[in-house]
């Protein structure tokens, strides 16, 4: 079937639709990562966006419930070059056409996503619609102005579960993720290791974070995005985590009120959002990028150890580092690419937070130590 792009500036691209028929709006942005469109496609921080994979071969290794980082795709919709309509893995269990259209995610491909990509490389991200159901271009082009901008919008609550729950470390479906990391090729949870108990926030987490903190030894119970301070410290935790989602973090007054709250009282690691919430909860501000960070392959350097990691991104807002007290809090991470704020840490009270994702998925495994920082920051913190 034909499908349309229509960008909010006018520009349209034509190709073959897939997935789901119909049409979605959302932010258009792109990811540079070479495999993981299954995990890119479940992140909850992509709610609201359509996104666009620079890799030219899509679908190939068709899907599998163990690389769900979510419970259902949280992406509105899929734009690639190349979209395969066979899958060829041993771990496959569905080929991604029928995953995306069970769904309701539509897929636009066939079309020249380098050029798409220099489009808004150039020109910023932009609303858009992919349709299948209609060729009137004007009509589609309003219908693009006329989607929700992601600036001012809270989507945190939107994406957040409803009621708190434990992570179920024992539970074979939360063992998956990285074969690396499920056969133990990397680290495995020491067993004589005391147990710290975390309660992290979900505004919009990802389930390769619960497995990184349960490989930590750490018994996790996971909150409601509009959790207040007091019911959190009720829990007398270890540690708490604040972690990645969707939208503007500007709106999300309520978590930057519980951190600013908890700020001194319990350790607290932050990552993507929890990262800009935090910097708002320090008395510093965001603002949005042009066109985002989306990828696998961000060089960051480390400015405590003087390394270079290459680190996943997905985020669209950063926290501008001249807004933050030199005289309090150290600028520990930058991105290399365009000297964006990526990391931070508070020199005399135990708070970290990067606006990277260590947890990765997909992604290299360069940061995985800063949920071993965490836990030695707890440890630390409880003796």
């Amino acid at each position: 079937m034909q499908a349309i792009l229509a960008l909010e500036d006018g520009r349209i691209f034509r190709g073959q639709g897939h997935g789901h028929p119909g049409e979605c709006r959302g932010e258009v942005v792109f990811n540079t990562s070479l495999t993981g469109y299954q995990e890119i496609a479940t992140d909850p921080s992509y709610a609201g966006q359509i996104v666009v994979l620079t890799n030219p071969q899509i679908g190939n290794y068709g899907t599998n419930h163990a690389d769900n980082e979510a419970a259902k795709p949280y992406i509105e919709g899929l734009i690639v070059r190349e979209f395969s309509a066979i899958s060829s893995n041993w771990r496959s269990e569905q080929v991604t056409d029928e995953y995306m259209e069970r769904y309701s995610v539509p897929v636009l491909a066939e079309i020249d996503t380098r050029a798409l990509v220099r489009h808004l490389r150039t020109k910023g991200v932009m609303r858009g619609v992919i349709s299948t159901a209609t060729s009137d271009i004007d009509a589609l082009v309003e219908k693009a102005r006329n989607v929700r901008k992601m600036d001012g919008t809270d989507l945190a609550k939107v994406v957040s579960t409803r009621t708190s729950y434990d992570f179920d470390a024992s539970d074979p479906r939360n063992q998956a993720g990285d074969p690396l990391l499920a056969d133990g090729f990397l680290h495995k949870p020491h067993s004589d290791r005391k147990i710290l108990n975390v309660v992290a926030y979900d505004f919009g987490i990802k389930q390769n974070i619960l497995r990184m903190l349960a490989r930590e030894n750490c018994r996790v119970k996971v909150v409601p995005a509009e959790t207040t301070a007091d019911q959190v410290l009720a829990l007398k935790p270890d540690g708490v985590f604040l972690s990645n989602g969707p939208g503007d973090p500007e709106p999300v007054d309520y978590a930057v009120r519980a951190i600013r709250q908890m700020i001194g009282r319990v350790p607290i690691f932050g990552i993507c959002l929890g990262h800009q919430l935090t910097g708002l909860a320090l008395g510093g501000r965001t603002y949005k990028l042009k066109f985002g960070h989306h990828g696998g392959n961000h060089p960051v350097r480390n400015n405590l150890t003087g390394k270079v990691e290459i680190t996943a991104h997905n985020h669209n807002f950063a926290v501008d580092p001249d807004s933050i007290n030199a005289n309090e809090v150290e600028l520990t991470h930058v991105d290399l690419n365009d000297q964006t704020l990526e990391g931070l840490r508070h020199k005399s009270l135990p708070l970290f937070s990067v606006q990277y994702h260590p947890e990765a998925a997909p992604g290299p495994h360069d940061s995985h130590y800063l949920f071993r920082d965490f836990r030695k920051m707890m440890e630390e913190w409880k003796g």
